[in-house]
């Protein structure tokens, strides 16, 4: 499958989808907010936001659309802005990158796609109100669950290097993570085989594992000293309120559905492997 692919929303994630649809023979177009993206080049960019509208050619010939938009507290920008338009577009496979936190709190235990969604913080409540107002505009998304995102210039190598590595230990406390590259491959993996109606997908690694292990490990590869751990009562107080919340939600998340359905083999399978390539990418 190729053609010409619309992306919303030209973030950290969506740029590398864009480089690998690119590679892979698509044309590509996208949004940024200020319309320009000079690390794309190949991609035509629109500038887009609610007081931004996407003109008219933009959407002219899409095959499918991918949205990374994040919902705002008046819903969801790419809905509210070109819901209609994209109705009339009909494009053959549709897209959305939500995020694991709409399951919330379930202790350390696994969920999986059947798993009933319950979070428990205002902007996971908002994204999941953003997944089902896409699941009921008749376009039959693709809703991309993602776990931890990291990657080149976003990981625990680049923490450690800027000196702002802490090793916080909330006792029992997991996270589930997904490299960059490997969003990338579900993606282009549910192109090649798009399911019927859309799907929910958990997009994670094999490997969940305590924030401190990972630090630990990300300064091993570099050879500089460990942080010394900080104890969750010393440091929850410090922590700023958008810190706090990624230590509020504790869960195993399965991804047996992307490897079983669409045949997804993890590129970087946990993060050893993935924080070793960021380290010898340079």
């Amino acid at each position: 499958m190729s053609g010409c692919f619309f992306v919303f929303g030209l973030g950290f994630s969506a740029r590398i989808i864009a480089r690998a649809l690119l590679d892979a023979g698509w044309e590509v177009r996208g949004t940024t907010r200020s319309g320009e993206a000079a690390d794309l080049p190949g991609v035509k960019v629109y500038a887009f936001d609610r007081d931004h509208p996407l003109p008219a050619e933009a959407l002219a010939g899409v095959d499918a659309v991918l949205s990374s938009v994040p919902p705002d507290d008046s819903g969801d920008p790419v809905l509210d802005l070109c819901g209609e338009r994209l109705r009339a577009l009909a494009p053959r496979w549709t897209g959305y990158l939500s995020t694991t936190g709409v399951y919330g709190d379930h202790g350390g235990a696994m969920v999986t796609e059947d798993t009933p969604p319950a979070p428990n913080l205002d902007r996971s409540r908002r994204r999941l109100a953003a997944e089902q107002a896409w699941q009921a505009a008749g376009l039959a998304p693709h809703i991309f669950r993602l776990a931890g995102i990291y990657g080149p210039g976003r990981s625990a190598i680049d923490t450690v290097r800027d000196g702002r590595a802490k090793r916080i230990v909330k006792p029992g406390q997991v996270f589930s993570r997904i490299h960059v590259d490997d969003i990338a491959a579900c993606v282009l993996e549910s192109l090649a085989h798009p399911h019927p109606g859309g799907r929910v997908y958990n997009v994670c690694d094999d490997d969940p594992a305590p924030p401190q292990d990972v630090i630990a490990h990300a300064c091993d590869l570099l050879g500089v000293a460990v942080p010394p751990e900080i104890g969750w009562d010393e440091a929850k107080d410090t922590l700023s309120p958008m810190a706090l919340s990624f230590y509020a939600d504790n869960k195993l998340v399965s991804n047996e559905r992307i490897k079983r359905e669409l045949g997804v083999v993890l590129r970087h399978p946990g993060y050893r492997d993935g924080l070793r390539a960021i380290l010898n990418r340079g």
